[in-house]
């Protein structure tokens, strides 16, 4: 039986309910803190997308990238057609240090001969200046994310894809994808599932009919990476393999044409930083920055904090709806050159 000491203590501990979504812990460990404002080089934002909604949002976004050292921007438009022109259009005047990729277009696509038209406004688009094709985006019921029709029911593996994913390799234009969510997502929303807060807003819902799990996900990107060999593809977020990196680590082994960037997933892979950092450096030459978390300057530095710094047991609530603490991954100058820029002409083929 337990002391009644301790069964007082325990009961005037937890005498105010909490909250799963109002635990905001704050750490109290005396130990460094490094503040970085800038990337040490200068880098490739490989995933971000068309947030500003005025000329003058885009002068303040440039304003940060050059502060934050930002060389380049890749927006990830998923549209074609006007809305894809409107786009180009709005960032015309920074050539230099935005590059537009465009969607698929499924127009028609429940019916035979659909690709034509699809292949007719990639080229289109090319012309306009795509430099790539994505987000395209596939969390089990198809390719939702491209604009204005979304491919329902069509994965990347299926066999009407391929003539799209030929033309890629043609124009030598990369195709960025996100398959999946990470698995806290496919989890019961229980006590055991330690990602709780994120999965919650993100939960997968597989009694939906014909969709598919995680690893069946990731297996339409591997079938589609190896029978488009000549095609260049990046799997958003790590391909959502954050909990089982060497499931990804497999699929760089055995595919020169695949590659990964880390947005948007620095919270999952913070936290178990000396595992983190041996995958990122084994394969530094196959992976590329990335934020999709908007255009804050303090969501770059907390990027950058991440990445460069040693840094241990901190708490960024704002950009990482998770419980647990980060930890900074300290990698090398090597593997933050790659990370960073070094393989863009790869990539792009420059």
């Amino acid at each position: 039986m337990l002391p009644f000491y301790f069964l007082f203590v325990a009961t005037v501990s937890f005498s105010q309910d909490i909250t799963l979504k109002d635990f905001k812990p704050v750490s109290i460990y005396k130990i460094p803190v490094t503040s970085v404002t800038k990337a040490k080089y200068p880098a490739t934002d490989f995933h971000s997308h068309d947030y500003p909604k005025t000329d003058s949002a885009v002068d303040a976004w440039v304003r940060i990238m050059n502060e934050s050292n930002i060389a380049t921007t890749m927006i990830l438009s998923y549209t074609t057609g006007p809305a894809f022109d409107s786009v180009v259009k709005k960032y015309a005047r920074y050539k230099d240090r935005f590059e537009i990729w465009c969607g698929f277009d499924y127009t028609g696509y429940d019916k035979p001969g659909w690709q034509k038209h699809a292949l007719e406004e990639l080229e289109r688009c090319y012309k306009m200046g795509a430099k790539g094709v994505g987000e395209l985006g596939d969390k089990g019921l198809g390719e939702l994310y491209s604009e204005p029709v979304a491919g329902y029911g069509l994965h990347i593996n299926d066999p009407q894809m391929k003539p799209l994913l030929e033309k890629c390799a043609a124009l030598h234009m990369p195709v960025s994808i996100h398959v999946a969510e990470d698995n806290w997502m496919y989890l019961n929303n229980d006590s055991l599932n330690d990602g709780l807060m994120n999965a919650g807003t993100w939960k997968v819902d597989l009694s939906k009919k014909g969709i598919l799990n995680h690893d069946a996900l990731v297996n339409t990107l591997e079938d589609a990476v190896k029978n488009n060999p000549n095609t260049t593809f990046i799997a958003c977020h790590l391909a959502n393999c954050c909990s089982d990196l060497a499931k990804l680590g497999a699929l760089f082994d055995k595919y020169p044409n695949l590659y990964a960037d880390i947005a948007a997933r620095y919270g999952e892979i913070a936290p178990v930083p000396r595992y983190t950092k041996a995958f990122l450096e084994e394969y530094a030459d196959r992976i590329v920055y990335g934020t999709d978390m908007g255009t804050d300057r303090r969501m770059y530095q907390v990027t950058f904090r991440i990445l460069e710094t040693a840094d241990e047991h901190f708490y960024e609530r704002d950009f990482f709806d998770y419980h647990w603490p980060l930890q900074a991954l300290n990698l090398s100058d090597a593997a933050l050159k790659k990370i960073y820029s070094g393989n863009v002409k790869k990539i792009l083929k420059q």
